[in-house]
Order: C-alpha cells, then structure tokens, then sequence
C-alpha cells in the first residue's frame, strides 16, 4: 500500500509552526504582516480561494484586506490600484488573484506588482531570483510540494525527476526548485515524443498538465512518488486530479490524493511569503 501524502495534515502542521513565528515577529517589531488580495469579477472559484486565503491569514494571525472590484474595471483603473498598494505601507504583500476577466492583461498587471510585495513570485524579478539561487519568494504551489517531500523525508537528490506541464506558475519554478535539491528534472509537455517512456523512468513525478487522469498506471515506475497538482471538476460534480489515482496509487511508494494533497500546502506558503514580506520590509532590505 503507497504512503498516503496529507496536505491537510502538512499544511496545519507548518500553520502552527508558523503562527509561533508570526506572534514572535509582531513581539518584536510592533508589526502586523498585512496582505492585500484584489478581485476582479464574481469568478465562484475564486471567490472560494479568496475565502479561504482571508481565513488562513487570519488564523496565523496576520491582517488582511480583500479589495474586490466589479467586472468591467479597467485594466487602467486595475493598474491605478495596484500602483496605490504598492505605495501603501500597511500592506506588505499584493496577491491579485487569477483569472482577471478577458479585457485585462495579467502580464502587465502582475508585472505591476512590486517585486518587494510579490507574494505569489511571479514578477520576472522575482522569477529571475529563482532561476539564479537568489530567490526571497518561492512560487507558492512548488514550494508547497517541495515542504510535502520533506514532511515525509523524501529526498530529491541524485533522483530522477518528471514534470509534466511547463507553465509559469507550476511546471517551470518545479522544475528549478527540485534542480536546486539536486534533483535529475525533465520538463514533458503536450510536444514531448514518447511521454510515456520518459515518465516511465520518474522517481518523483509531477503532473501539472490540466487533464483529469491523464496519467494512467503505465506511465508510472514501481515505487515512484507521485504529485498530483491537477484540480478538475467532471461532469457529475466531483473532483479529480491530473493522475488516475485508483489505478496509479498501488504501484507508486507515495502519492497525493485530489482533493486534500497539493493544495492546502499552496496557501501556506502563501503566508510564509507575507511573512517574509513583513520582514523585508522592517528590515529594510
């Protein structure tokens, strides 16, 4: 039977540990770390995730601030405002949360976000940190998987590593953060020839692919670790993620299930980032 890896259990874990470090960081500094999420639309799903971002802040005992403004806001009007947090020193981290409706850039608007206040680490900044061992940010869903693989004691180093999907926000900062452990990665996407072959010599696969159940037993080796980042409604309602898990589960070590795996560990690491946020900020630096 493959060991069960529980975000939740993971995620409350590091909560604690982390609201002990906020509590002795306002102590100390007299400083509340402060994010400031901004909403454009009336998107359900991300009305969910603002929710549950405000609730998590709070809970570790950080303030936070939803600014939600009405489907046609402009990008100018967007832009204006995200200028303003920037300049506004109560808050120290700015997430705008994804998707923006169609009439807006996300690029520039993200773009626009100080480097200094960019909790998710998507600034090219802040990507470039990444990409060179200098990073202050860590994108939050890789890091998140990178704290589950330690929780459990799962080394990255010397083994071979699959990542499926070469976004921005998941496949790509993957693939530099498991490189720093000393991790062997690959990077497949919808072009690669042969997929199959290659995830077929995975140690530690990651499916990032946006696909319910793409990967299927026979792409997997025996004994591998498996991370499902995929979060997909069906047609009756329920979710699944981007791994078969009924059929891939008996053959990996270990493996997240969808829902309760990657996902609580992306909020997290969220609040570490605001942390670090605040920190720099009374720092100075």
């Amino acid at each position: 039977m493959s060991i069960l890896i529980d975000g939740k259990a993971t995620s409350q874990a590091k909560r604690e540990a982390l609201t002990q470090e906020v509590a002795a960081f306002r102590e100390e500094t007299g400083c509340q770390p402060a994010l400031a999420v901004v909403m454009v639309g009336d998107n359900p799903a991300s009305a969910v995730y603002v929710r549950n971002k405000h609730t998590a802040c709070e809970s570790v005992g950080m303030y936070t601030e939803t600014l939600h403004l009405p489907e046609q806001t402009t990008e100018q009007e967007l832009l204006a405002l995200v200028e303003q947090l920037n300049q506004d020193a109560r808050f120290h981290g700015i997430l705008v949360q994804l998707p923006l409706p169609k009439h807006i850039n996300e690029t520039k608007v993200l773009d626009a976000i100080s480097p200094d206040k960019d909790v998710d680490a998507f600034h090219p900044y802040n990507v470039g940190a990444l990409v060179t061992g200098r990073e202050r940010f860590l994108p939050c869903t890789p890091a998140g998987i990178m704290e589950l693989l330690r929780f459990y004691g799962i080394s990255v180093k010397g083994k071979n590593c699959v990542v499926i999907g070469r976004s921005n926000i998941v496949g790509k900062p993957m693939a530099m953060l498991l490189l720093a452990q000393d991790g062997t990665v690959s990077i497949c996407h919808s072009k690669t020839n042969n997929l199959r072959q290659i995830t077929q010599q995975a140690d530690i696969l990651v499916a990032a692919v946006g696909r319910p159940r793409f990967v299927t037993a026979d792409m997997v080796k025996e004994g591998a670790v498996v991370i499902d980042v995929g979060i997909n409604r069906l047609d009756d309602g329920k979710l699944c993620g981007d791994v078969d898990f009924d059929t891939v589960a008996p053959k990996a070590y270990a493996i997240t299930p969808v829902p309760g795996g990657v996902g609580p560990m992306t909020i997290t690491m969220l609040l570490y980032n605001t942390l670090t946020a605040a920190k720099l900020a009374v720092s100075g630096k």
